[in-house]
């Protein structure tokens, strides 16, 4: 289900601004966790549903299948 190749294409570019991404596949949902490291750039992360727009259209997974979590959150399926 998921492009891998494009997914880490997408967690260097996290890294790049001190951030790093987990995926978890949840049955047909994906879970995705980003945690802030001591450098991160506050103002770095785009909006959530520009986010989720981004990787459905890397990883091919449709938007609202997509649970995002950003740091000091707590991910809440289909909140995200």
């Amino acid at each position: 289900m998921i492009d891998h190749t494009a997914l880490e294409g997408l967690r260097t570019g996290l890294e790049a601004d001190d951030y790093a991404m987990e995926v978890t596949e949840a049955g047909d949902r994906l879970e995705v966790r980003i945690s802030a490291g001591p450098d991160a750039c506050a103002d770095c992360l785009v909006p959530k549903d520009m986010m989720r727009s981004v990787l459905g259209s890397a990883l091919g997974v449709p938007e609202e299948r997509i649970d995002i979590n950003y740091p000091d959150e707590t991910l809440e399926p289909g909140a995200g």
